[in-house]
């Protein structure tokens, strides 16, 4: 983890948040570096960095002997703060004396 930190911040990312989900099974076996895995720790790294180190990074991230399957996800934040108004309700009393006419 640290090796990664590092090579986040060498490249110019700014790390927001770190996070160690544990230690947990793998969905099926996985074989990297010539080993068998069925269990793996899952971390989850919140950073911002320029999309030219995404290449990089992966590269980095593949040759690592600790790193079984290395993603990269784009984290889009809201550009607005408005919260949804819901669905509007229909007026069921319009609706009905407009029929009887």
């Amino acid at each position: 983890m640290r090796r990664t930190v590092e090579a986040l911040l060498k490249h110019g990312a700014v790390v927001r948040n770190l996070e160690n989900l544990g230690e947990r099974s793998l969905p099926y076996k996985m074989s990297k570096h010539n080993l068998r895995h069925t269990s793996g720790g899952y971390f989850l790294v919140d950073f911002d960095a320029p999309t030219t180190i995404i290449p990089t990074m992966l590269d980095h991230l593949g040759r690592d002997i600790d790193v079984i399957r290395p993603s990269i996800l784009k984290h889009r934040t809201p550009d607005t703060d408005e919260t949804c108004p819901g669905k509007i309700q229909p007026n069921y009393e319009e609706k009905l004396h407009s029929r009887k006419k």
